[in-house]
């Protein structure tokens, strides 16, 4: 048997500093899922000379040289470290999230669960989406997300909805909340054709109208 992910204790110490509520929660991922990351990813590879192999929903032996050679995975964390050091203050929203969270947070608690490399980007992160009307509590994590989960969700009497583009992460969730509403949300078209299908999960999308319907109708049974 799969144990749930612990809580990582910084993040718990981030949960805890929310204010106490039995709304309805829903816990939205930020890359790929809010703000765009494979195509601002894709722009900084590039000009490293560097690109994806393929469409597969994967870094670590998917990013490559001229000369064809997957980077080592050391290097991927790198790469990914300089990435969100340079663009967390760009990147830009993906359509319809901002006005389906807004639609949500009327009945719903809307919180951001991120696994954001480099504490320092935190802020930075914080404005980004407060810029693109998407001021909302933002939780910082490190791997798999199903123990700060089931922290957000512990004492909500209401529906808890979970939305990531990370397989890794849908199921921890599944692991550590059982009855939570998962949603699994690829905003690039290219690689949510080759995402995972998940069994258990409630709608896969990469769409947020369709994220918004769905989730309405939880928060509305």
């Amino acid at each position: 048997m799969v144990e749930p992910a612990p809580v990582l204790a910084e993040t718990l110490s981030q949960i805890k500093a929310l204010a106490a509520s039995e709304r309805p929660l829903v816990i939205c991922d930020v890359d790929e899922v809010v703000l765009h990351f494979i195509a601002h990813l894709e722009e900084h590879l590039e000009a490293q000379g560097l690109r994806f192999l393929s469409h597969a929903y994967k870094l670590t032996g998917n990013i490559a040289g001229r000369d064809g050679a997957p980077v080592p995975a050391n290097a991927v964390k790198d790469l990914l470290q300089d990435f969100f050091d340079t663009w967390t203050h760009r990147q830009q929203p993906v359509d319809g999230a901002a006005q389906a969270l807004e639609t949500l947070s009327r009945s719903a608690d809307i919180v951001f669960l991120t696994n954001l490399p480099g504490a320092w980007n935190r802020e930075k992160r914080v404005r980004t989406l407060a810029g693109h009307g998407m001021r909302y509590p933002v939780i910082t994590n490190t791997g798999a997300k199903g123990g700060a989960v089931a922290a957000l969700a512990a004492g909500r009497r209401g529906p808890v909805a979970f939305i990531d583009d990370s397989p890794q992460n849908i199921r921890s969730v599944q692991t550590a909340l059982a009855d939570c509403v998962l949603i699994h949300f690829v905003a690039d078209r290219r690689f949510f054709a080759t995402s995972d299908t998940i069994a258990g999960v409630h709608l896969k999308t990469h769409d947020w109208s369709a994220v918004e319907a769905y989730i309405s109708t939880c928060l509305s049974d």
